[in-house]
């Protein structure tokens, strides 16, 4: 499966930004899917993943009540709604595609190019 993230870009602090990953290939609807990010000078970092059918999801303890994950297996595209943004989100954006629900980077087998996401206080 081929992913491509999209919908990054610069935005205030407390504003709301929806991150969108479309998804290539007919297996979509059989993958785990999550989000990740990479801030500068930091090591990438799980923020959510939600399973195939998309009723089950799980979040850092960061984004926990702020993000929301979401997946459309009819249009092949994941979603991730932020809100309440804070500058400590400012990273660079992964959808990864994986065969278990989990929060491990290392079991997602697919990941996008990433999106920038910046918020200015």
């Amino acid at each position: 499966v081929q992913l491509q993230a999209s919908g990054g870009g610069l935005v205030q602090a407390g504003d709301s930004l929806r991150l969108s990953c479309a998804a290539s290939g007919r297996a979509f609807s059989s993958y785990a899917m999550g989000w990740f990010r990479q801030a500068p000078g930091k090591e990438r970092e799980f923020v959510a993943s939600i399973n195939w059918s998309g009723g089950y999801t799980y979040y850092a303890d960061s984004v926990k009540g702020r993000f929301a994950i979401s997946r459309d297996n009819a249009k092949k595209t994941l979603y991730l709604q932020m809100n309440s943004l804070k500058p400590e989100d400012t990273a660079v954006y992964y959808c990864a595609a994986g065969k278990l629900f989990v929060a491990t980077m290392t079991s997602y087998d697919y990941w996008g190019q990433g999106t920038l996401v910046t918020v200015s206080s």
